[in-house]
């Protein structure tokens, strides 16, 4: 008997989004990570501020820690604001870190942030994919690709 699909993360609000991500990368499997923050930086994403274009997640001493993402200071967070682009530590079990860990080592993959957002229960979750890198020809392609589906699309509009 086949396994079931995993049912799809449940975004209600999207904060930041990584595009070119699936530009520059391929991407092989997803997941969904915790995010811990300090008050001010959830209320400044709540906001819709914060940007992850050139972010990544890096495996140190048994933890994932989300580095270069930036979320702007609270406009009235006095002396309590946070600093925007400190390392923000990602909240997953140990089998995922241990997947992610091997994978970094041995495959040569790379953990790329693709969008930060709010779930159903109003939690920050960070969007985490395993992802391996496109050379110039693989961009090309995809490039390429993209441009024959406009197409595509805009010669059935004309002939209907």
């Amino acid at each position: 008997m086949a396994r079931p699909t995993p049912p799809a993360f449940d975004k209600k609000k999207i904060v930041a989004e990584n595009r070119r991500a699936r530009f520059d990368y391929f991407i092989d499997d997803v997941y969904e990570a915790g995010i811990m923050l300090t008050g001010t930086e959830v209320k400044s994403l709540r906001f819709g501020e914060g940007s992850i274009s050139e972010s990544y997640a890096e495996v140190k001493h048994g933890e994932v820690w989300l580095i270069n993402s930036n979320v702007p200071e609270f406009s009235h967070g006095n002396r309590f604001n946070h600093e925007p682009k400190r390392p923000r530590k990602l909240l997953l079990k140990e089998r995922e870190i241990a997947r992610f860990h091997g994978a970094i080592e041995r495959k040569g993959m790379t953990l790329v942030p693709l969008m930060i957002y709010f779930n159903s229960r109003g939690r920050a979750k960070v969007e985490l994919a395993l992802a391996r890198g496109k050379n110039n020809a693989d961009k090309r392609a995809t490039t390429k690709a993209r441009e024959w589906q406009r197409d595509k699309a805009r010669i059935m509009r004309e002939h209907g």
